[in-house]
């Protein structure tokens, strides 16, 4: 048996965030091991906390959808970290923890709110006319409502969409048998109230077609319109059209952007996959 622990990510509403499955003490469980239970929990991501392979890192963490394993996700990264924590892991620094994960070393800071430091795009800049016309289809809207496209991929995948405010991005009813490989996530600035901005994230192909508050999503956005069309520091909405009350804390300090979010452990015990 191995101590297990669910927790909810990214909201200070009890369940009102996105749900990241933790298996502590992982060693000895193969991939196909833990693939096979990221499948069975069904959740967005299913997290597997190990020894690092570096003296630079207080743990190392392999991340799964139902579908496939993915080098870094961002509620995973938090809700991982407050679980490693809270099962009583001593961090090398009083201030921050260190993940190794398949995109390399991630730095969460510890003051107040945990919150992971992005890391560098995979993939940046603009999105081909080819691509423009098929996510203007899958998403169900005329190309002239995109007012802005990148790849904005740390991951994931994503390519990022820009549209006219938060109204039009709730009222999407996007037809998943249309995205094919794409990942899809959608951004809409908010005139007035507590959040900048409204967030949708769409990935059908690892198995869950709306992820409901998304970590590395957000850090994209953030790099890509923090300081533009965004304020430099600011919360994102996330989650509202699947009844969550999902807040992202964003933070670009120079280079680096924070992404910091509230976290709660809600499921507790133990897990047998031996």
């Amino acid at each position: 048996m191995r101590s297990f622990r669910q927790v909810d990510v990214f909201s200070h509403v009890p369940v009102g965030g996105n749900p990241v499955a933790v298996v502590h003490d992982a060693e000895g469980l193969d991939e196909a091991r833990m693939q096979a239970f990221a499948h069975w929990t069904n959740l967005s991501e299913t997290t597997f906390l190990l020894p690092p392979t570096t003296p630079d890192a207080d743990y190392r963490l392999r991340i799964f959808t139902p579908a496939e394993e993915l080098p870094f996700a961002g509620h995973p990264t938090i809700g991982s970290a407050h679980a490693w924590l809270e099962a009583g892991g001593t961090p090398a620094s009083s201030d921050r923890v260190v993940q190794e994960c398949g995109a390399g070393l991630v730095t969460v800071r510890r003051s107040g709110r945990l919150a992971f430091a992005a890391p560098p795009l995979t993939r940046s800049g603009p999105v081909d006319l080819a691509d423009r016309a098929r996510i203007a289809v899958a998403l169900g809207v005329d190309e002239s409502e995109l007012l802005e496209l990148a790849w904005i991929d740390n991951g994931p995948g994503w390519v990022g969409v820009l549209l006219r405010d938060d109204r039009a991005v709730l009222d999407l009813d996007p037809d998943w048998s249309l995205f094919g490989e794409l990942k899809i996530g959608v951004v809409g600035p908010r005139a007035e109230g507590d959040t900048a901005c409204e967030v949708r994230a769409f990935c059908p192909g690892y198995g869950i077609p709306e992820d409901p508050v998304t970590g590395s999503l957000n850090a994209g956005i953030a790099q890509w319109l923090a300081g533009t069309v965004l304020p430099t520091a600011y919360v994102a909405a996330q989650g509202t059209v699947l009844g969550r009350t999902g807040r992202v804390h964003v933070e670009r300090d120079g280079d680096t952007v924070w992404i910091g979010g509230d976290a709660r452990t809600v499921v507790r015990g133990d897990v047998s996959l031996d």
